[in-house]
């Protein structure tokens, strides 16, 4: 018995030595359980995601100062169905005549799909959404045709996005609409000079890097020099021509933006005749295409 105890003892003797340098290795203070310390990351690691957060804003920083976007940008529109609205006008413009010659102008440009109707009662009563762009060849002398409510609805249909063309007399559209102004840019005041008399005159090319009239010559036609626009929004001339009754240039077609929509207006088209130049034309087609949102290339540019 007295060996037993003593080998007891010997055995109590080890284990309090080692708990005792076990103590001595991890210190003097006893080890308790700490939430935050267990959650908390090794250094290297947050040093590590800090790094690659500095990198992502370091190269989304270099692309938007390249004009890079990190997504794509919306593509523009393939095909446009185009409506040009017509039936009405003054009756020294023929538009039985104008209105297929510069639907067939148009439609030269493939991307855009041409339908005619021949009732400025569509814009108030009309499916504006299923077209890309509305063209105005047209002059309404009843008020209530198509009545503040169609200039209304074509309006919102450009404030939503859609495009907007308007051919000579169409600045004279409308009348009993006084917001028409702010849609069309300038339009027609009937206390002004009307135009110089119809003949020939030089169209200036004022804007070469806007995309409608890059690459495009100065040009002749034959046709009236509006002089009677009027109105304070603001527009970007792209031509214009110099009146030989008063000296001074005027703006023959300019564009502005409409909300979310764009808007093309040029007064020249008095006539079948005013309508051939191919210039002219390409004016106008490619001022209809801009409007549908469509890329253009700098005339001349094959690549």
């Amino acid at each position: 018995m007295p060996a037993n105890n003593s080998m007891g003892c010997g055995r109590a003797e080890d284990r309090r030595r080692r708990r005792a340098v076990h103590r001595a290795a991890l210190g003097a203070a006893p080890i308790r359980f700490d939430a935050r310390r267990r959650l908390r990351l090794p250094l290297a690691f947050r040093s590590a995601v800090f790094v690659a957060m500095l990198l992502a804003l370091s190269t989304a920083a270099c692309m938007a100062a390249e004009g890079q976007s990190p997504s794509p940008p919306a593509e523009a529109p393939a095909k446009a169905n185009v409506v040009l609205v017509t039936g009405e006008d003054y009756p020294g413009h023929k538009w039985r005549e104008t209105a297929p010659v510069l639907a067939r102008a148009l439609g030269a440009e493939g991307r855009l799909k041409v339908e005619v109707v021949e009732s400025p009662m569509f814009l108030a009563e009309g499916d504006l959404a299923a077209y890309r762009v509305v063209v105005l060849h047209m002059k309404n002398y009843d008020p209530a045709k198509p009545g503040p409510e169609g200039g209304k609805r074509l309006a919102q249909f450009v404030r939503d996005g859609g495009g907007l063309v308007l051919v000579h007399f169409a600045c004279g559209a409308l009348q009993e609409w006084p917001e028409f102004v702010e849609l069309a840019g300038r339009v027609w005041n009937p206390k002004l000079r009307g135009h110089d008399p119809h003949g020939r005159f030089r169209v200036e090319i004022v804007d070469r890097k806007h995309a409608i009239t890059a690459g495009m010559a100065d040009f002749e036609t034959t046709d009236e020099l509006y002089t009677c626009l009027d109105g304070k929004t603001p527009i970007t001339v792209l031509a214009t021509a110099r009146s030989k009754v008063d000296g001074r240039d005027y703006p023959i077609a300019f564009v502005l933006d409409y909300g979310k929509g764009r808007v093309f207006h040029c007064v020249l088209g008095h006539d079948v005749r005013a309508l051939e130049p191919e210039a002219v034309q390409t004016l106008f087609r490619r001022g209809t295409a801009w409007a549908a949102g469509m890329d253009l290339k700098p005339i001349g540019q094959t690549d």
